[in-house]
């Protein structure tokens, strides 16, 4: 398979005979990373497939309203983030718990999923981002996991530069609290 290059896919994707091609290729190259950052918030491995799912069928229907103002790969994860907030406060609602409340089980959730193997350290870091506030969760993941540059983060979130930055370390002082109270 050739080199993803987002130029040719946009163009595959003006075409209606080349568009599903052009689809394919962007679920090829986004899905794995996708799935990881909506993983991170949502934690459940099904919960993470189901929100990917819909994540890339909520960008098959309204591609034509795609205009490459931004990276298609920001657009994706506008979307994905949508879908896991969505979730989120649905899950939040149907549970009557508050998400952010680490004694909710994130622990024993994290440590029975098979799919699952990370050690101790790794699940008090997963408690801890689970006492932060939604954004800055999403702040924090893109920033840690992905390292990614807050000029695309602005334009995922619609937010500043400096907005998302005090957001980051809002969000690892709060990790580095929760840590040193953990041992």
């Amino acid at each position: 398979m050739s080199k993803y290059n987002e130029t040719e896919v946009l163009a595959l994707l003006q075409d209606e005979e080349t568009q599903r091609k052009g689809f394919e290729m962007i679920v090829s190259q986004y899905s794995e990373q996708l799935y990881w950052q909506i993983r991170r918030m949502v934690l459940s491995h099904d919960d993470a497939n189901d929100l990917l799912q819909n994540t890339f069928i909520k960008a098959w229907t309204n591609i034509d309203y795609f205009r490459a103002e931004a990276k298609l790969s920001t657009w994706l994860y506008r979307i994905a983030l949508n879908e896991c907030l969505t979730f989120l406060n649905k899950q939040r609602a149907q549970q009557n718990i508050a998400i952010d409340d680490p004694e909710s089980g994130v622990g024993e959730m994290l440590s029975s999923d098979p799919l699952f193997s990370g050690d101790r350290i790794e699940v008090l870091l997963q408690e801890a981002l689970q006492t932060l506030p939604e954004k800055q969760r999403m702040v924090f993941n893109l920033k840690y996991y992905e390292d990614m540059k807050y000029d695309e983060m602005s334009e995922i979130f619609g937010t500043s530069v400096g907005s998302l930055k005090a957001s980051y370390h809002h969000a690892v002082k709060k990790i580095e609290k929760y840590l040193e109270n953990a041992d």
